[in-house]
């Protein structure tokens, strides 16, 4: 439904005050403040970052988007959505962001008990 921790790099360049990237920027003021090892870094975040596993989805996927989500990105999101080779929708909530999404569970839910 949502991809969350994803595209780090991305995360990181849009400067967002609220966790959980910040803890980024809260790494490189404590350990690296010049940035020496900054593509070391993003490359280790690489292995656990959601959109280099997108591919791997099989099973039909609907995801929704707050467009105002300061904590999971809508960039960040369509990173692991562009990369889902399956069969895929995605919702869009243009005046929302990190909220619960009107409708959104209804149609979860709604689904679930079409394929049961």
């Amino acid at each position: 439904m949502y991809p969350f921790l994803v595209d780090y790099q991305r995360a990181w360049e849009l400067n967002l005050d609220k966790g959980p990237y910040n803890e980024i920027t809260t790494w490189f003021k404590k350990r690296d403040p010049r940035h020496l090892r900054e593509q070391e870094v993003f490359t280790t975040l690489g292995y656990i970052d959601v959109q280099h596993l997108a591919s791997r989805i099989r099973s039909e996927v609907t995801l929704f988007v707050g467009l105002e989500d300061q904590v999971c990105p809508p960039s960040t999101q369509y990173a692991a959505y562009n990369k889902i080779t399956a069969a895929k929708e995605i919702r869009t909530y243009p005046d929302f962001g990190h909220d619960d999404l009107p409708g959104a569970m209804d149609e979860v839910y709604q689904l679930i008990g079409t394929k049961l």
